[in-house]
C-alpha cells in the first residue's frame, strides 16, 4: 500500500546491495505502490570501474533515476522478469543483459532489528534524528559499513528510507553480458549515491521510501549524466 504523507512515496521491497567477487554491485527495487506512476521494477548495476547503470520497466523519470540520475552513466527502460522460486529465493532477468539468482536468510542481527522495527511508532520512522541513531547502530551490527536512512539524493531531493524488515543475502549468482560475477563478497570500499550509502554486504529489505515533491527550481530533472 502507498504510505500516507506529503511528497513522493513508495512501498515495496528490494536488494539494498549485493556485492560480488568481481567488484560489481547489483541492487534491485520492486515498488508495487508508487505516487509518481505505475508499479515498477528496477535493477541497479555498479561496475568495477564505479560506473552506475539503472534499468527499469517504466520510463526512467517515473522510477529510481528520478532521484539518482545525476550520478548515473546510463538509465534504460527494459523488460525485467522477477520470479519468486521459494519463500526466500527469487530470480531476476533482463533479456540479453542479466541473469541473477538471490537467496535470503535471517541472522541474529536482522532478527533483533526486525523486532525493534515492528514496535516502533510511525512518527519515529519519519524522524531523521531517530533514523540517524538507527543507522549508526545498524551498519556495524549488520557488517554493512555506513548506512543512511535520511539525506539528499543526487538529483537534490531529500529522502527518508524505512527498512521495516531485513534479511541477509548469503548466496547469489549473476551474469552480466555473459560475464560471471563470481560469489557474494563484502565490498572492500563502500559506494554511495549522494547521501545514500550502498551496504558493503548483501541485504534485502521490505520497506518504504519518502522523497521531496519535485521542484524544478531545486531538483535536477535528469535520468543520467548523459541525458
Amino acid at each position: 500500500m502507498l504510505p500516507q504523507g506529503d511528497g513522493e512515496r513508495f512501498s515495496g521491497y528490494g536488494v539494498m546491495a549485493c556485492p560480488f567477487a568481481s567488484g560489481d554491485i547489483l541492487c534491485h527495487r520492486r515498488f508495487p505502490a508508487s505516487s509518481v506512476g505505475p508499479a515498477y521494477t528496477s535493477v541497479w548495476h555498479r561496475d568495477p570501474e564505479g560506473e552506475w547503470r539503472f534499468y527499469q520497466d517504466v520510463p526512467p523519470l517515473q522510477a529510481c533515476p528520478r532521484f539518482f540520475g545525476s550520478a548515473l552513466t546510463e538509465a534504460s527502460q527494459a523488460e525485467i522478469e522477477l520470479v519468486w522460486t521459494g519463500p526466500r529465493a527469487f530470480d531476476i532477468a533482463i533479456a540479453g543483459k542479466l541473469e541473477w539468482q538471490v537467496s535470503l536468510a535471517p541472522s541474529p542481527a536482522t532478527r533483533v532489528m526486525n523486532g525493534i522495527g515492528s514496535v516502533m511508532p510511525d512518527r519515529l520512522w519519519r524522524s531523521p534524528a531517530v533514523l540517524g541513531v538507527m543507522s549508526s547502530m545498524a551498519g556495524p551490527a549488520l557488517g554493512a559499513g555506513k548506512l543512511a536512512m535520511a539525506g539528499r539524493a543526487p538529483n537534490g531531493q531529500r529522502f527518508v528510507a524505512n527498512p521495516l524488515l531485513i534479511w541477509t543475502i548469503p548466496e547469489s549468482r549473476a551474469t552480466i553480458d555473459g560475464r560471471d560475477l563470481g560469489g557474494v563478497q563484502q565490498s572492500k570500499t563502500q559506494a554511495r549515491l549522494g547521501d545514500f550509502w550502498i551496504p558493503r554486504r548483501g541485504l534485502f529489505v521490505i520497506g518504504r521510501a519518502f522523497f521531496d515533491a519535485f521542484d524544478p527550481a531545486r531538483h535536477a530533472a535528469v535520468a543520467s549524466k548523459n541525458a
